[in-house]
C-alpha cells in the first residue's frame, strides 16, 4: 500500500489536481472578493519604473508569482494530503478499537 504522507504520482495527486481545476473553473463573487490580482498589480508596479529598470523589475515579478504559487501548491497538498491520511487513520483505529473488520 503507498504511503499517502508522500507525495507521488499517485490518486490522491490526481484528485488534488482535479480539485485545483474545479474550484478555479467555478469562482463565486466571494472567492473573486479573495482573487490575487497579480496582473493587474504587475501592470501598476511596470507603469511606475524607468524604461531601463522595467525588464529586471518584469524578471523579479516573474519569479515572485511563480514562487508564490509554487509556496501555495505545495503548502496546500501538504495541508491537504495529511488531512486525508489523519482521517483514513482515524477511520481505521475506530474500526480497530471496535473490533469492525476493514
Amino acid at each position: 500500500m503507498n504511503n499517502f504522507r508522500e507525495v507521488n504520482d499517485d490518486i490522491l495527486k490526481d484528485w488534488l489536481e482535479f480539485r485545483e481545476d474545479q474550484i478555479f473553473a467555478n469562482n463565486s463573487t466571494k472567492d473573486k472578493e479573495h482573487y490575487l490580482y497579480f496582473d493587474e498589480l504587475s501592470d501598476n508596479i511596470l507603469a511606475n519604473v524607468s524604461e531601463e529598470n522595467k525588464k529586471y523589475v518584469q524578471v523579479q515579478l516573474d519569479q515572485i508569482y511563480d514562487n508564490f504559487i509554487d509556496y501555495l501548491g505545495y503548502w496546500n497538498e501538504k495541508y491537504y494530503r495529511n488531512g486525508f491520511c489523519d482521517g483514513v487513520q482515524f477511520i481505521f483505529g475506530c474500526c480497530k478499537d471496535n473490533n469492525i473488520p476493514f
